[in-house]
This record gives structure tokens, C-alpha cells and sequence, in this order.
């Protein structure tokens, strides 16, 4: 999910949706364009669709970072992003597609689940963000010709998305922070940089650090939170989260405050 920049939005391809207008939209196997759009993506990984996918395919948090995405920061941004690393074939096909099917359907991405939308923030002065959308399918996509019909909301249920948008919203009003660089000398490679990618992309090694560090000493962590982080790997990624706001730039928030 994107930071817009609300005075450039005309600029932007694809038509804007009101929360209350419809866009046509259908993909099924029929179709000649069934699983064209997943070939030679730039497709970006949240913290939630890491969690998801690497549970579903039976890897740690780190496992699946190093096999499958690539760092990269965006123009703008002082925090790298994941970006899914394609197939070494002639299609550069997404690695998780098989003979046509997506082998990870139910875990899809957050980018994945919501095609042909996408999704973006724009944040205001006070740091509140508010959600706009975008119809965008490729030339290519005969799924914009069909005849089902929906709006932004209806979508993001047949899909099962609600979860995903919620957390892909909160990691988007957290990136909004890194529009100014927050390491100083250190660089976005440095130790405190490196602290925020365990705490939001790698869960795994993060619960231990809650765990098996004076983390639970140096911070006040409600009770029910530290029971829940211990099999809630959605509680923990909050925990990252609002760990990283206090971290770097003081935040408190229910989750974790300084002791």
C-alpha cells in the first residue's frame, strides 16, 4: 500500500473508486488470460503477507525472506521493502504459481488478493491516513469484461481481504515515518535498522528477542499481550510495529511503552 501524494492524484493511472462506485471484474480458469498477471511481477511483501506465507509453506519468517524476496528501498523511503523474487524461466514466472494454480491462494499477498484494485494512503498533517482506491486490471485482462459486479467494500469481502488491508494500513501509516531518514549516520543497513526489519519481517527471531532478552525488563507490556505474542503471530506483528514507533521515534502505545 502506497503513500500517495494527494496533490498529485490526477497523475496517478487507473480509475479512482468512490467508496459507493462499481467496477465489473471476474476471473475464472475460462478465461484466455487466467494466470497471465502472474508473470514478471514487481510484486512488494508485507509483514503480514511474509507471516502468512511462510506459515503456509512450513518456513521460518527468516527461511522465507531469504529464499523468495529481495530488499529494496523505494525512492522516498529510508525502510526497505520486500519484493517477491521471480522465477529463473523465460515468463519469470511467480514462484509460487503451478501448473496455472497459485499453490498459496488462501496465504495470497495483500497485492495478489485485491488485483485489479489497488489500494493507497494518504496521510495528513496530523499523521491520520485515509484509504483510496484504484481500478487498474492490465490491457490483457479479460476479467474487466465480465458482468459481476462490485465496489471496494463488497471486493475486499468476496476476497477475504479484511484482515490483509488492516494490517497492510497500519504498515503504511508506519512507513509514512520513514519519509524522513530516522538512522543519521548508521544508514539503513545499521544495527537500529536492523532491530526494525527483525521486528516487523522476521517474527520468528523477534519472539525470541520479547523472550530471551531484557526486552520484558526495559519495556511495559501489558499481560495479556505477552501471553497473547506467545502463539499469536498477528498480536506479535502488532507488537513489532508499535515497538519499532517507540524505537526510533518515542511512540508509545498500548501495546509497549518504557518502563
Amino acid at each position: 500500500m502506497k503513500i500517495l501524494d494527494p496533490e498529485r492524484m490526477d497523475e496517478l493511472p487507473g480509475r479512482r473508486l468512490g467508496p459507493d462506485e462499481s467496477f465489473c471484474f471476474e476471473c475464472r480458469p475460462d478465461l484466455e488470460c487466467f494466470g497471465q498477471c502472474c508473470r514478471n511481477l514487481n510484486l512488494f511483501l508485507y509483514p503480514y503477507d511474509v507471516l502468512r506465507l511462510r506459515k503456509n509453506l512450513g518456513m521460518t519468517s527468516g527461511q522465507f525472506v531469504d529464499r523468495h524476496t529481495h530488499a529494496v528501498l523505494r525512492p522516498g523511503s529510508h525502510f526497505p521493502d520486500l519484493l517477491l523474487g521471480m522465477e529463473e524461466n523465460e515468463e519469470k514466472t511467480c514462484p509460487f504459481l503451478g501448473r496455472g494454480l497459485c499453490r498459496v491462494y488462501a496465504d495470497r499477498p495483500d497485492a495478489c488478493r485485491t488485483f485489479p484494485v489497488e489500494l493507497g494512503l494518504i496521510t495528513g498533517p496530523e499523521g491520520e491516513a485515509g484509504q483510496v482506491a484504484f481500478f487498474r486490471p492490465p490491457d490483457f485482462c479479460q476479467g474487466k469484461d465480465q458482468e459481476r459486479t462490485f465496489t471496494v467494500e463488497t471486493w475486499e469481502k468476496d476476497q477475504n481481504a479484511l484482515v490483509h488491508h488492516r494490517m497492510t494500513a497500519q504498515w503504511g501509516r508506519l512507513m509514512a515515518h520513514f519519509s524522513v531518514d530516522p538512522w543519521g549516520g548508521e544508514g539503513p543497513s545499521g544495527p537500529r535498522a536492523r532491530m526494525a526489519f527483525m521486528a516487523t519481517y522476521n517474527l520468528d527471531e523477534f519472539r525470541r528477542f520479547v523472550r530471551e532478552s531484557s526486552f520484558l525488563k526495559r519495556h511495559d507490556v501489558p499481560r495479556d499481550v505477552v501471553k497473547k505474542i506467545r502463539t499469536d503471530d498477528l498480536e506479535l506483528l502488532g507488537l513489532g510495529m508499535d515497538w519499532v514507533r517507540l524505537f526510533l521515534w518515542g511512540i508509545p502505545s498500548r501495546r509497549v511503552r518504557p518502563r
